[in-house]
């Protein structure tokens, strides 16, 4: 008879598994379809099923969704509910995946439930099957339900600790705080480099600002469970944490969330979020961002500021701030987040003689200025042969400065009644509509071609339907260009935004449009990033657009038989 001799209490919490077959978090399922491979994807969050949006939906998320369901490949999508409408909640919309992720949730997509969506739109896949005869499938055991759960339990009752992990402050606090841990849990984390530079050490010490000591201990707990809750109080704390220690993946998570709750922070003049960009940059918080949450902030495109280079300025007066403590490359690396293709190039050009940054980072600034200049003067048929356009820097953010934005005032309504007829002096065919003109792309050969824009506002149902279509609900506003691109059509794409503000003081939605329609929740609905109490909404509609620089995929003949 073989025995084991396992004397370590650890070694018998990791190999001890709860039983439940329940569905967890991020689960994916297929409803609907004849067969087990094919169906709606249904996807598991908060603890019921909802649905996906077919909005972007591709064979990318398609075979993700069929390897999480251990499946080969993915064979072919489904659009516009072909399994069948699905109930309850949208729960993604707009993915963005690379292919290879291990989970759906793991992809790039808007938020939880935030959608524009019906479940007329319910996205579905075929995935792969193996031949007769040759089935490998997988059939996957999982009892890691409650692994985590064990582990946080484990991390709470100090049980065989092997290192103790002291907390200071730089403030040079006599108090000093001591935590028990388990130098293999911590070790099975890829996230805690930190760990690596014990060299086998029975202790550790962390400096800690004394501001932050109190969430070093669900700091390390998360090491272990891999879960936590974070605040607005707690976001800043969270996020240094992990910068300092390397914990990446919290990093990034916390760095994004540092972002969606900078409304509810008391330090804040006014509230701001993470899309009225222009207002953070007021702040007195800027200067306050750590460099890994201002490089997080930069590498986004949801972000609402007048004006790359209005943005670049708020750059160069974060790093005029912290004096010289980020070094030349910290600086730099947050300099090469700057879009300098998005800058006009009438102010491209003064840079080098406005910029105080640019001596010190004279060839970081050449090289951006120099395909800023590109961009503004090349056709997109030479920027296709010549430039790498793969990246970020070529996609605009939500610019909000002239000529690209205009904005309506629910305020503005009550003149409705004087204006049923004709038009009035705003330009729009009546006091909830205005019309505007945008260049048909920000580089400088198309600054005299112009496109014309008609927006609206409509706070009833009826009024969608005198002006000739359905609004499942209200309020909704519609972004409608008047003239055609012409020859351009296949060139310039647009993605353009509503950003809604709650009584003219802080961006609350930022919705996109769907047959240039977006519906704008409300506090009795989903989807709201931040409530809004009052009824006085301001509308900002903002114009995107962007060169179709990706030629379009050579189709694939499909062979007859």
């Amino acid at each position: 008879m073989l025995t084991f001799g396992i004397t370590s209490p650890l070694w018998l919490m990791v190999l001890s598994v709860g039983l439940s077959t329940a569905a967890r978090e991020g689960d994916v399922r297929l409803v609907g379809g004849k067969l087990s491979s094919e169906g709606r994807v249904e996807v598991y969050h908060s603890g019921t099923w909802g649905t996906v949006c077919d909005d972007s939906w591709d064979l990318a998320e398609a075979q993700v969704v069929c390897r999480q369901l251990r499946f080969p490949g993915a064979q072919s999508v489904a659009l516009g509910a072909t399994y069948g409408q699905g109930s309850g909640n949208i729960w993604l919309d707009d993915m963005d995946c690379k292919g290879t992720e291990t989970s759906l949730s793991s992809c790039r997509f808007k938020g939880w439930g935030i959608t524009d969506c019906s479940h007329s739109e319910d996205a579905g896949v075929v995935c792969e099957r193996n031949s007769a005869g040759n089935d490998d499938r997988l059939f996957p055991v999982d009892h890691s339900l409650g692994l985590s759960e064990d582990l946080g339990a484990l991390f709470d009752s100090g049980r065989g600790c092997d290192l103790t992990i002291a907390v200071r402050s730089p403030e040079g606090d006599p108090d000093e705080e001591t935590v028990c841990a388990h130098r293999l849990v911590l070790s099975l984390n890829p996230d805690a480099s930190f760990f690596n530079h014990t060299q086998g050490s029975k202790n550790l010490m962390v400096e800690v600002g004394r501001d932050c000591r109190p969430y070093v201990t669900p700091f390390l707990r998360y090491l272990y469970t891999r879960q936590i809750d974070i605040s607005a109080s707690s976001a800043r704390c969270f996020h240094k944490l992990a910068s300092d220690l390397g914990v990446k993946r919290l990093r990034d998570e916390a760095g994004q969330l540092f972002g969606l709750l900078l409304p509810e922070d008391a330090s804040f003049r006014t509230p701001a979020s993470l899309y009225e960009y222009a207002a953070l940059l007021a702040s007195p918080a800027w200067a306050e961002l750590s460099r890994h949450a201002l490089a997080a902030l930069l590498s986004r495109s949801d972000v609402a500021v007048p004006s790359e280079a209005a943005l670049l300025r708020g750059v160069e007066s974060w790093i005029r701030e912290q004096g010289n403590s980020s070094g030349l490359e910290g600086e730099a690396a947050l300099l090469r987040l700057v879009r300098f293709p998005m800058i006009p190039a009438e102010q491209l050009y003064e840079l080098e003689f406005t910029s105080d940054l640019y001596k010190r980072h004279a060839e970081l600034y050449s090289a951006g200025m120099l395909r800023g200049f590109q961009f503004n003067a090349l056709t997109l048929a030479q920027l296709r042969r010549h430039l790498n356009t793969g990246g970020e820097e070529f996609s605009p953010r939500i610019y909000t400065g002239d000529p690209w934005s205009l904005t309506i005032n629910s305020t503005d309504y009550g003149r409705r009644q004087y204006h049923h007829y004709g038009y009035d002096r705003y330009g729009g065919y009546y006091s909830n509509s205005r019309s505007f003109s945008t260049p048909v792309h920000s580089s400088a050969i198309f600054q005299t071609r112009t496109v014309s824009w008609a927006a609206s506002v409509f706070q009833s149902r009826q009024e969608c339907s005198n002006s000739g279509f359905w609004c499942d609900s209200v309020p909704a506003v519609r972004l409608s260009s008047s003239s055609g691109l012409g020859d351009l059509g296949s060139s310039v794409r647009f993605s353009n935004r509503v950003l809604v503000a709650c009584g003219g003081d802080y961006v609350f939605h930022v919705q996109d449009f769907k047959n240039n329609l977006a519906i704008i929740p409300t506090n009795s609905s989903v989807g709201q990033t931040y409530p809004c109490y009052e009824d006085a909404y301001t509308y900002r509609f903002v114009v995107r657009p962007k060169y179709a620089l990706q030629l379009p995929p050579t189709p694939i003949p499909t062979p007859h038989n």
